[in-house]
């Protein structure tokens, strides 16, 4: 009979796609967790995978030969307490695919503050569009696979590198477990608050990493003090900077606008060659993220050309500002915006591409560096680019929302999820795009919002 992986915190974005990675490597697979919610709970159960609700030690009857253990989970929890007396067999999630899915395999990873999840995704396409039957580990549902992870047939691996500590008793980032040979870096802000004192502590992990790749590996880094700082700490691989084009642009990777109104972006080779990116993604972050990703691509062989045009079929990725619905011509997005970074990015690239009508912003400020606080300053300014902002006040936060947003019109605050839908109701018409901003469920707001606007009736 095959290994019994449980996974506890099965139901992570992290922890969902190793289930299929395990699964599909052989392994007998269940897991538990709590507060489940799509995507990754409709993708394990049509993945025929076991999940059991809540974390009482059963689960671990008979015991399994190994359980990996979700970061989420810390000393107290029923099963982590039987795992611990009983002296069952235990791993982290980012070792246990360091050591069974990574080893052998050419690894591609992309870290970062920003833009992991899309960039990933855009990678994984390239490599796929070129032949190459990459595997992949991503923190979201690329549209273009409809699944998070797969095995791959060839020699590459993709993996979303994230800096969150690895599990209770490994504090260390997650991506020291994936060994890249080719390393993206988009940017680095200071972020994951609750396990971070400054932007120095994130820094030093991230030298970690970069302490790990070959010195036959390549590194592909965006702009910034922060990666300035860590590469001046010791670096032994090929450096390539990803850059937006300006007159004081000489080398590396380039993106511009291109030269019509259309959504049409150069990209630059650091060799001069221009390629022009024609696909259906907005923003400037978002051609930042095709740069790297077609430059992380030329690294195992991809012609830039060929990764260029295989952007032109990328069909973004869940819950990226994905558009769920448009009843009576009102566009409802659904966006993970955990940062205000993100935030603006995203409401920046919207307000660009809106020639009329209102763009409404609903926004939980659910991720732990929000709820703590470290950007009460920035929310209001991030939002500005909407023409009116609801923010939902989650319980527990020992600031005060309101007074950090007093300074900003068309921003109100609502601490009852009727009363966000109610206003959100009110302010919406015909023409009018909305988008809702938060990396948790939401309190199912998302279907709830489409459901009530298709059954409003309009003058």
């Amino acid at each position: 009979m095959a290994d019994h992986v449980h996974i506890l915190g099965i139901c992570g974005t992290f922890m969902g796609g190793l289930a299929l990675l395990a699964r599909d490597s052989g392994y007998r697979v269940s897991g538990s967790d709590t507060n489940v919610y799509p995507p990754m709970s409709t993708q394990l159960i049509e993945s025929g995978i076991a999940v059991t609700d809540g974390y009482d030690a059963d689960q671990l009857q008979p015991a399994p030969d190994c359980v990996v253990v979700g970061n989420a989970l810390s000393r107290g929890n029923s099963a982590i307490e039987s795992m611990l007396n009983r002296h069952l067999h235990y791993t982290s999630g980012p070792e246990w695919l360091g050591q069974h899915i990574l080893k052998d395999r050419w690894v591609l990873a992309v870290a970062g503050t920003h833009g992991k999840t899309s960039t990933a995704s855009m990678l994984a396409w390239i490599l796929e569009q070129a032949g190459l039957a990459p595997g992949f580990l991503i923190g979201g549902v690329p549209v273009n696979f409809g699944l998070s992870a797969r095995l791959g047939e060839g020699r590459y691996f993709v993996v979303e590198a994230d800096e969150y500590d690895s599990a209770f008793f490994d504090k260390r980032s997650k991506f020291v477990h994936y060994r890249p040979d080719t390393l993206v870096i988009n940017n680095l802000e200071y972020d994951h608050a609750d396990i971070f004192a400054d932007l120095a502590e994130i820094e030093t992990q991230f030298h970690h990493l970069i302490r790990c790749i070959p010195g036959d590996g390549a590194i592909i880094r965006g702009e910034g003090d922060a990666i300035d700082r860590v590469l001046a700490r010791g670096v032994w691989s090929a450096v390539s900077t990803v850059t937006a084009a300006s007159e004081t642009t000489t080398a590396g990777w380039s993106w511009r606008s291109g030269p019509t109104s259309e959504n049409v972006y150069m990209i630059t080779t650091p060799d001069g060659q221009a390629y022009p990116l024609r696909w259906p993604l907005i923003g400037a972050h978002n051609a930042a993220n095709a740069t790297a990703a077609v430059a992380a691509a030329a690294q195992v062989g991809v012609d830039p050309a060929d990764a260029v045009n295989a952007l032109a079929s990328f069909a973004g990725i869940k819950r990226r500002l994905e558009l769920l619905g448009a009843p009576h011509n009102i566009a409802v997005f659904d966006d993970f915006a955990h940062h205000p970074t993100a935030i603006a990015a995203t409401l920046s690239a919207m307000r660009a591409e809106q020639s009329s009508g209102k763009l409404i912003a609903l926004v939980e400020p659910r991720s732990n560096t929000m709820r703590l606080g470290q950007y009460r300053t920035e929310l209001g300014a991030a939002a500005q680019e909407a023409n009116h902002v609801i923010w939902f006040e989650p319980s527990g936060l020992d600031w005060n929302l309101s007074a950090a947003l007093n300074a900003y019109e068309h921003q109100e605050v609502v601490s009852d999820i009727d009363t966000l839908l109610n206003r959100a109701l009110a302010l919406a018409h015909p023409g009018d795009k909305i988008v809702v901003m938060s990396n948790g469920g939401f309190q199912g707001l998302h279907t709830r919002l489409i459901a009530a606007l298709e059954d409003k009736v309009y003058a």
